[in-house]
């Protein structure tokens, strides 16, 4: 399949086995901390419910930062790539009525492919697809950030038309940074 034919899928009981399998490599959804082994024990615990809280929108809960500490969910969308098995996540969340985000939050979208599909243009054509859910929430351009050593991530960003913002330290790896972009929703 090509990345022409990817599809963002609702997260789902049919397509979960192949999320679950790939939890089990020891990929990541999250970008910047490790969540495999507690999804694993949530899906495990109670799969319906696993998905359940993947597919609201309004928000509300909390999640937890790579330092630990809680901090509120905004509402937002999940979905799975799909390229006829699962392939990664996407995500979108946003603060309704403004493109700002809170601090915590370092762009409106992130995404992760799992290993064994990267390089084939997927995340590309994902960030393509999720920025349509963005416009209809109101949004004319949306925030998107990666690391500045990660050149396939800009690759992505920029693909999209996205355009540079500004460039953060990361304090908590020294010598790093995180670049920001804006890229258009239409």
């Amino acid at each position: 399949m090509t990345e022409q034919n990817l599809a963002l899928r609702t997260p789902s009981q049919e397509i979960l086995p192949g999320y679950v399998a790939a939890l089990e490599t020891g990929w990541s959804p999250s970008t910047t901390r490790d969540v495999s082994g507690e999804q694993l024990a949530s899906i495990r615990a109670d799969a319906e419910a696993f998905l359940s809280d993947l597919n609201r929108h309004e928000g509300g809960g909390t999640i937890t930062m790579p330092d630990g500490s809680q901090v509120p969910r905004l509402p937002g969308r999940i979905r799975w790539i799909w390229d006829g098995e699962f392939c990664g996540s996407i995500n979108f969340r946003h603060v309704p009525g403004t493109e700002d985000l809170p601090e915590h939050v370092s762009g409106h979208i992130g995404y992760s492919v799992v290993p064994w599909k990267r390089r084939r243009g997927y995340a590309t054509r994902a960030l393509a697809l999720i920025l349509p859910i963005a416009a209809e929430h109101g949004l004319s351009r949306v925030a998107v950030t990666c690391d500045h050593d990660n050149q396939g991530s800009r690759r992505v960003i920029e693909a999209n038309k996205g355009i540079l913002a500004g460039q953060q330290p990361l304090p908590e790896r020294p010598g790093h940074s995180k670049l920001h972009f804006w890229v258009p929703t239409t």
